[in-house]
């Protein structure tokens, strides 16, 4: 019987080894590391090109002024090519131009645009004796040298607050001008498909239409139509062509 006993309690102790055996040691659960914040997105830049004065006589000389921000480069066209961030200009046009900046950076592009009217007064009576008289300038040609394009935002139809004044200086010379008929063009990026791209030319149209009409340009004089993604002025695949095709244009109408 005493033998049993002790069969029995080394049988108990070996059991007693063997769970203690099979016991895992568990490791504390380590927190898995914070990942590291997404860099910042790299901001747009933007520009402001001004001209003073905005109409000045044959002979004249005016200032160019500009003002670029998060930018890497700057061109103004024409004549200019690359140029500082911030700048002036002393120039003195024979005839009326149309400067456009562009500013490029990492996080994209941004354009604005100024123009000097020229005025070239009439030769005195006493050097036209005897000449040819001066070729009459027609309204159109008149129309293609004051009326300015203006350019939108990708997927947007609203008026950008750099192209009001723009507008507002085509209304200017619209009103002075009642009769002149007109067509606003409205047009797109090659992005999208091309039913899309027609129905955003036509909203961008038609707020440049509705802009003209609160500036008090008779409503009969203006037209409008969409050419969507066809007729781009430039087809390269990058923001600066885009935002160049990206634009309401006008066309004398009859």
């Amino acid at each position: 019987m005493t033998g049993q006993i002790r069969n029995i309690t080394i049988i108990v102790a070996l059991a007693a080894l063997a769970l203690a055996g099979c016991k895992k040691h568990v490791a504390a659960n380590t927190p898995a590391p914070t990942p590291a914040p997404a860099p910042p997105a790299a901001p747009k830049p933007t520009i402001t090109l001004r001209a003073t004065p905005g109409a000045l006589d044959s002979g004249q000389s005016a200032t160019l002024q500009w003002d670029a921000k998060n930018a890497t480069s700057v061109q103004i066209q024409p004549a200019f090519g690359t140029v500082t961030n911030t700048g002036t200009r002393t120039i003195k046009p024979t005839s009326s131009v149309t400067y456009t900046a562009t500013a490029t950076g990492p996080g994209g592009t941004a354009s604005d645009s100024t123009r000097i009217t020229v005025r070239v007064p009439a030769p005195p009576a006493a050097a036209r004796t005897n000449t040819r008289p001066a070729p009459t300038v027609s309204v159109a040609d008149l129309f293609k040298q004051n009326i300015q394009v203006v350019f939108f935002d990708y997927d947007k139809a609203d008026i950008r607050p750099d192209q009001v004044s723009r507008l507002q200086t085509d209304a200017a010379w619209l009103k002075s001008h009642p009769t002149v008929k007109f067509i606003v063009e409205g047009y797109a990026d090659e992005r999208g498909s091309e039913e899309y791209n027609l129905g955003l030319g036509d909203r961008r149209a038609n707020t440049v239409k509705d802009f003209l009409i609160k500036e008090g340009v008779p409503q009969s004089t203006i037209t409008t139509i969409s050419y969507g993604e066809e007729r781009p002025v430039c087809r390269d695949a990058n923001e600066q062509c885009y935002s160049r095709n990206r634009r309401a244009a006008f066309t004398p109408g009859s």
